[in-house]
């Protein structure tokens, strides 16, 4: 039940930013619940060992570069999925800022 709970708000989270921002398209919502699938096949399958590639800035950065690790596997997602375009990695760092602020938002105000 919270892995389903989890795709709902991610994709939710995605779908929010897509229609904020310009530069990412997004087919429609069902198009996000993919995204959100495919994000947390990459996340379990990659996102462990970026993250520990990644450890020292992290700790250096206080966290803020989990960001950086989330546009990553945002942007690998994109390439991915036909139907989910993001232009450019700039973009990509933004729309993982915003994803995961909408995110954890939905889940402390339904949860």
């Amino acid at each position: 039940m919270n892995f389903l709970l989890n795709i709902l708000f991610f994709s939710a989270a995605v779908f929010i930013v897509a229609n904020i921002m310009p530069t990412i398209r997004i087919k429609n919502y069902g198009t996000a619940v993919v995204v959100a699938l495919v994000y947390s096949v990459i996340s379990f399958l990659v996102g462990w060992l970026l993250t520990i590639l990644a450890f020292p800035f992290i700790v250096i950065t206080f966290g803020l570069f989990t960001f950086v690790v989330n546009a990553i596997l945002l942007w690998l997602t994109d390439k991915f999925l036909d139907d989910f375009e993001i232009d450019g990695f700039g973009s990509t760092l933004i729309a993982a800022f915003l994803i995961s602020l909408i995110n954890s938002g939905l889940r402390w105000l339904l949860l």
